[in-house]
């Protein structure tokens, strides 16, 4: 999911601006969480913007491509650095496509295919001027949708319904 938080980051400076920068990330094997610099909450239409991104590039299975480089060499590369990190004269770059290049000392996936599926769970604010994506990647977005189901299974069962596609109806009545 560090991986996954790359591509996030360049889904969200696409669709939101290049004022867009990571302020912390959380990781593990089902999860990602993202802070990032941003004025406003995020529209559902930006958030379906930025999940649709995030997910061709995964389904595009590009190589993860990691490398060792001059300093200079990275930055000429394009490779975005985290505002206040203090960089030897060789760093580690993450390459995703040709525009999805960062410096990174961190774990990935060797194609963005192994990420599965990414799947958006909350956009918050967590400071003034700081955003929170919480998202979910491969089983993880399966234990979302069970959870889910089992969730509208329940509230049709409360409702006394056979089906649980009658449920919004039965809710609005």
């Amino acid at each position: 999911n560090h991986s996954a938080c790359h591509l996030l980051q360049y889904a969200l400076r696409t669709v939101l601006g290049s004022h867009v920068h990571q302020s912390g990330s959380y990781y593990d094997d089902h999860r990602c969480r993202f802070d990032f610099s941003h004025f406003s909450a995020m529209t559902a239409e930006e958030i379906a913007k930025v999940e649709a991104m995030v997910n061709e590039m995964i389904l595009a299975d590009m190589d993860v491509v990691v490398e060792e480089l001059p300093i200079a060499e990275a930055k000429n590369k394009g490779a975005m650095a985290l505002f206040g990190e203090k960089y030897g004269d060789i760093v580690r770059v993450v390459t995703m496509n040709d525009d999805c290049v960062e410096f990174c000392g961190g774990t990935h996936v060797s194609k963005t295919g192994q990420l599965g599926v990414f799947k958006i769970i909350s956009e918050s604010s967590v400071a003034a001027g700081v955003r929170r994506i919480e998202a979910a990647t491969g089983m993880g977005v399966l234990e979302l949708l069970r959870d889910a189901e089992a969730q509208l299974a329940s509230c049709a069962k409360e409702l006394k319904l056979e089906n649980r596609t009658e449920v919004p109806a039965k809710v609005a009545s």
